[in-house]
């Protein structure tokens, strides 16, 4: 499949409006981070809401509920993780969680259990019908983030900007 040549992007977007007007009222501060940052969130809005439609067909899974399946079945068989592991690696609260495993549970897509080496924890465990539906949800999460990459960027913009990003959140995180 040969790749088009992506269109350029606007030469002037709100976030430089922004940036425009702090530099008319404090000249003293440099904007570039805002500009850096602005952008960042403002794609991740627009892109969760994108994301968000591509896994509604799913039952109606949000990309919170997603990214515990996904968490889940990335971790490989058998597929379990506590609580404890599945908050700090999507980065919630533990009350957040337990909505999520709340909801997920309900619609049969994971099963807890008691822990075997831990009498106070629990074991949460993908079931064959949530393996199914997050394998499903995946290809259809990750054609929406395609289709924005290929419409903006070039392959190798693309890989220039993954890496560029890398640079940044090892700096940040």
């Amino acid at each position: 499949m040969e790749k088009q040549t992506p269109a350029p992007g606007p030469a002037h977007d709100a976030v430089d409006a922004i940036a425009d007007q702090w530099a008319v009222v404090r000249p003293d501060l440099d904007t570039l981070p805002m500009a850096v940052f602005g952008r960042i969130y403002r794609l991740a809005g627009a892109m969760r809401g994108k994301v968000d439609k591509a896994y509604a067909p799913y039952g109606g899974m949000s990309l919170g509920e997603f990214d515990v399946l996904a968490t889940l079945r990335r971790s490989g068989e058998p597929y379990t993780l506590s609580p404890r592991q599945l908050t700090a690696t999507l980065m919630i609260t533990t009350g957040g969680m337990t909505g999520r495993l709340d909801k997920l549970e309900r619609a049969g897509l994971i099963t807890r259990s008691p822990d075997p080496n831990d009498r106070r924890g629990l074991r949460v465990t993908l079931t064959e019908e949530g393996r199914a539906l997050v394998d499903q949800a995946v290809g259809a999460g990750l054609a929406q983030q395609r289709a924005a990459v290929e419409a903006a960027l070039t392959q190798e913009e693309s890989e220039q900007l993954a890496a560029l990003l890398r640079k940044l959140l090892a700096t940040t995180a």
